[in-house]
């Protein structure tokens, strides 16, 4: 399969919708989803069905706050998902949705100035309509972009991410099956070495076996981006390891990849028990859901680059902390 008519499907809903005005998105919408469309987006918005509920609470009041906005892709793929036997074909883009913060959106202050909102999208598509998505996005990021400042300070560091090295993540064009094929091999091999953190190897060594070297894992506001194996076992994978027990199997609903790229999505992916420190937080007993896309490129047999979306404002929720509401209250620096 090459997914051309899906690719092409998502693209046209993308240009009709973007350009469409804020009142008419629910009925262009409608055009290229089922009327049960199911719909998986970070808190506050969660989940919600049918391109009318899409649209009233979430691309409405974004379009409104972040006015004349684009769409910037760096990556864009197609393919089918692993999770449920190779049966259902997924297309999926990342990259920011970026415009002028003109006016309030979940009560965080606009600038008037340039903002991006970093996204990724997994959409299934089937008989020629899109029937259920998973739209990830970096709100911590646009508060840090509004001069607040959610967490305390983070390991990594965090920016506007840019895309692939390679500047060849929009596969608008079909790709050779055996590149997703390795791709996948490789993803499903760092998964098989995480597991639930008990491979036996010093970390370094571990991640050594599925990442090159030079890796970049582009992580979200909160945590922050970090640079090569030796500097993301310290500044991410290890604080975050030791910081968490009772970790879960993982729970993917999609899989996926083609050409050098893939990911995955979970709702949750895990779920883990934090016993104090990450993000400066202090422990729960409560078990906290990590609803995660990871999107990679592979470089050779190992992989290069990770973007990472996690719904940390919900994961902080089920902690009973409310960083929306926290953060309502905090003036702007």
């Amino acid at each position: 399969m090459n997914f051309q008519k899906e690719k092409e499907l998502v693209r046209r809903c993308y240009a009709a919708a973007d350009s469409a005005d804020p009142s008419d998105i629910g009925t262009i919408l409608a055009e290229f989803v089922s009327p049960d469309w199911q719909w998986r987006g970070f808190h506050p918005f969660n989940e919600l069905t049918g391109p009318q509920d899409v649209a009233d609470q979430f691309w409405a009041p974004l379009r409104h706050s972040l006015t004349r906005m684009q769409r910037r892709m760096d990556v864009f793929m197609a393919g089918l998902n692993e999770t449920d036997g190779f049966e259902s074909t997924w297309v999926v883009s990342m990259g920011h949705l970026m415009g002028l913060f003109d006016t309030p959106w979940l009560g965080i202050a606009p600038t008037g100035k340039m903002a991006f909102l970093r996204y990724c999208e997994f959409n299934r598509v089937a008989d020629g309509k899109i029937v259920e998505t998973a739209m990830y996005f970096d709100i911590p990021h646009l508060m840090m972009q509004a001069g607040l400042n959610p967490f305390p300070p983070q390991t990594a560091a965090h920016l506007v991410q840019p895309g692939p090295m390679t500047h060849d993540g929009l596969l608008f064009e079909a790709q050779p099956v055996e590149e997703g094929d390795k791709t996948l091999a490789s993803i499903n091999a760092m998964i098989g070495d995480l597991g639930t953190w008990q491979l036996g190897l010093p970390l370094e060594e571990e991640l050594a076996r599925t990442w090159n070297d030079d890796m970049i894992w582009w992580g979200p506001a909160g945590i922050g981006a970090t640079y090569t194996i030796e500097r993301y076992a310290k500044q991410h994978s290890g604080p975050f390891r030791a910081a968490f027990t009772d970790r879960s199997k993982t729970n993917h609903l999609c899989r996926m990849a083609e050409g050098h790229y893939g990911g995955f999505f979970g709702w949750p992916n895990f779920t883990a028990r934090h016993t104090g420190g990450f993000m400066g937080m202090p422990a729960s007993d409560t078990p906290g859901e990590m609803r995660v896309i990871d999107i990679y490129r592979r470089d050779g047999e190992k992989l290069a680059e990770n973007w990472i979306f996690i719904d940390l404002l919900h994961f902080w929720k089920t902690q009973g902390v409310d960083i929306l509401d926290r953060m309502q209250r905090v003036p702007r620096t």
